[in-house]
């Protein structure tokens, strides 16, 4: 029997932190079962997948230069029945990169090729994709965000957007060379459905059984609300002008302010789009579901979940550009607080190895 490799190519915001996380914290008991999570030193694909995509990335691309081949000769060292391969950049792969990755894992290495990609509904995609942007530098309102989007308009952030999130486009290239049953679409349920639907789909495609990943994983991307997303908007305006370093930006402002502090505040007001934008999302989620009809791709879960869920014709929409000036003032407090103590904590080791130091000096001398 042929080894199988299933490569899970995204989408972003679909999940893939907690199907990651979860194979990662269960790696140890997968491979007793012969299910190889090939992660390395590192705890997730990130390197290997810059690597293979082969973009600028804010500058990391020279950071990560044979990630991919180092990926690749882990997995052929490894016996292993199965090997599972986690990372949503994939999905936006140039072809080359695509046949790239094809040769080395399935006709390169004599296995079984499969590719996984998990789709959610383009409203709630939307949504997610923009606070995200808030969190890498970016200052466009929701408005001007939503608008590039349903236009298709020729910018970098649409251009990506439809390259991971253009569920015919990333399938027909990540597909073209695999017979249908082996291109598995993975359907993420609407909100409220609690995570064990999502990853039972997971499961069923590469073919584990839930009792050997008894360890559950608590990392889910929390969303931020729209004050926070104005907050981050503005600071981003404002720090523009400062030239401040990515790496710094990345550290202080994704991590400390945007994760770690407003994507946890409570109360935050969910970022929706417009009623009027409703009608565009039904167009997409039809030609989405026509396509994997017509395609015969292995669907898990039901196609109904690309469809957007309409708020009730009684329901009042709150604009995500246009929040309440006291609760962006709250989260910008809340975002100093973080910011303030980080400081302190980043300054205790220098400060204190220098007190340590001055003791040792003023020893000697003694």
């Amino acid at each position: 029997m042929a080894r199988k490799v299933f490569l899970h190519v995204g989408a972003p915001k679909t999940g893939t932190t907690y199907l990651q996380d979860r194979l990662f914290h269960n790696r140890v008991s997968l491979e007793k079962h012969g299910v190889f999570y090939p992660v390395g030193g590192q705890p997730d694909f990130f390197r290997p997948a810059l690597d293979l995509i082969d973009r600028p990335w804010g500058g990391m691309r020279k950071t990560v230069h044979g990630e991919w081949d180092s990926l690749v000769k882990r997995i052929r060292r490894h016996e292993s029945d199965t090997v599972v391969i986690s990372h949503q950049l994939l999905a936006g792969a140039r072809p080359d990169r695509v046949e790239k990755a094809m040769a080395d894992l399935g006709e390169g290495g004599g296995a079984e090729l499969h590719i996984v990609y998990t789709a959610r509904d383009i409203s709630r995609v939307v949504a997610a994709e923009w606070q995200d942007q808030m969190q890498r530098e970016r200052k466009v309102t929701f408005a001007r965000y939503l608008e590039r989007m349903q236009t298709a308009k020729q910018s970098r952030s649409a251009a990506w957007f439809w390259r991971t999130h253009g569920l015919p486009d990333v399938l027909s290239r990540w597909g073209r060379n695999l017979p249908p049953e082996r291109v598995h679409l993975i359907t993420v349920p609407h909100d409220g459905a609690p995570s064990e639907v999502l990853w039972r789909r997971f499961c069923d495609v590469i073919g584990v059984d839930e009792s050997w990943t008894p360890i559950d994983s608590d990392r889910h991307n929390q969303s931020l609300g729209r004050a926070e997303a104005t907050l981050l908007r503005r600071l981003n305006a404002r720090l523009e002008a400062e030239e401040l370093p990515r790496e710094d930006y990345r550290q202080m402002v994704t991590e400390v302010i945007a994760k770690r502090t407003l994507a946890h505040r409570d109360g935050r007001e969910r970022v929706t789009m417009p009623p009027a934008a409703f009608g565009w999302a039904d167009q997409v989620a039809d030609s989405w579901v026509e396509w994997a009809e017509l395609a015969k791709v292995d669907v898990a879960g039901d196609l109904a979940d690309l469809r957007p869920r309409h708020p009730a014709a009684d329901a009042e929409w709150i604009d995500p550009d246009a929040p309440r000036a006291k609760d962006v003032a709250d989260a910008a407090i809340d975002a100093l607080v973080a910011v303030v103590v980080e400081a302190s904590r980043s300054r205790r080791p220098v400060a204190s190895r220098a007190s340590n130091l001055m003791r040792r000096v003023k020893g000697r001398r003694s």
